[in-house]
């Protein structure tokens, strides 16, 4: 039996409706918003998010919607 491991965009989606729930951003915030709050990480997940066509324009709320992270 094999262990599902989590897609690293799974970790960040969690931690971005972490900062949600805490009342630290705002659904409708831009992506570019939890630029600040990942500091030094910001750059890999920038790049993963632009590779899912994701921009820092785009709301937050459209990054907590997606549901699967296959890259087929």
């Amino acid at each position: 039996m094999t262990k599902q491991v989590a897609h690293p965009m799974m970790k960040l989606q969690r931690k971005v409706m972490s900062l949600v729930d805490s009342k630290i951003v705002k659904p409708d915030d831009r992506i570019g918003k939890i630029a600040l709050l990942l500091g030094n990480d910001w750059s890999y997940w920038k790049n993963e998010l632009l590779d899912f066509d994701f921009s820092p324009q785009d709301q937050i709320q459209e990054l907590l919607s997606v549901e699967d992270w296959d890259e087929d």
